[in-house]
């Protein structure tokens, strides 16, 4: 798999990580929480789906804006990688030869591998911008790609609590269905974010699930409180 397949399969996972969390937590919370005061399914209902919708445009404006940043603070690198590649050319080849040398290539090879690397301007920025700064170029459309991953994602996590509500006419087995089916899919999520990223399967799963309960907990008491 080429170096850009896995930056791209890389930023997918992240972005459904983040629409899907937030969108499992938030509206989950929500909704048990006005099923603390609410008789009614149809304000619960309404509510929760005008904050997913908000939810939506807003997690996917701020996965836009990041993709935009990551791609703008790449070009500025790549920008000033050739500028000094042009104004201290000498320079910029010690420093690939320094980068082969911490590899453990001897001083030697660095020196002529760095010499054939410097003959394309274009492959020595993109070598700098790799081993010395360690940016991988961010895929192509990116922004776009991400602010739609993200509210997708947002979506279909958003749903998952909300479905209950719809499903059942009482507030009360909307919540307690809510609670099994987010629970649920709170605990398939968080084994998978785990694997995905590499945590331990049984710490990683618990603690997503146990931030989502936490949450729909706290907002439940505070709107009877409150009430």
């Amino acid at each position: 798999m080429s170096n850009e397949a896995k930056s791209t399969n890389s930023d997918l996972v992240k972005d459904i990580i983040i629409g899907m969390s937030d969108g499992l937590t938030v509206p989950f919370a929500l909704t048990a929480g006005l099923s603390g005061v609410l008789d009614t399914n149809h304000l619960i209902m309404v509510s929760g789906l005008s904050e997913i919708v908000a939810g939506c445009i807003s997690m996917g404006l701020g996965g836009y804006l990041a993709g935009e940043s990551e791609v703008e603070h790449y070009n500025k690198e790549l920008e000033r990688e050739y500028s000094e590649i042009e104004s201290v050319p000498d320079l910029e080849l010690k420093e690939v030869e320094d980068i082969f040398m911490d590899m453990g290539v001897d001083k030697s090879l660095s020196q002529q591998v760095a010499l054939q690397i410097s003959k394309d301007k274009d492959r020595w920025a993109d070598f700098m911008m790799k081993l010395e700064l360690e940016m991988e170029k961010p895929a192509k459309n990116r922004a776009r790609k991400s602010a739609i991953t993200i509210s997708l994602s947002y979506l279909v996590g958003g749903f998952i609590p909300l479905s209950p509500y719809i499903m059942f006419s009482d507030s009360n087995t909307g919540l307690v269905v809510s609670c099994i089916f987010t629970l649920l899919a709170l605990i398939i999520f968080g084994y998978f974010k785990s694997k995905s990223t590499g945590q331990p399967l049984v710490k990683g799963t618990g603690k997503v699930a146990l931030t989502g309960i936490v949450a729909a907990a706290a907002a439940y008491v505070l709107a009877k409180a409150v009430s």
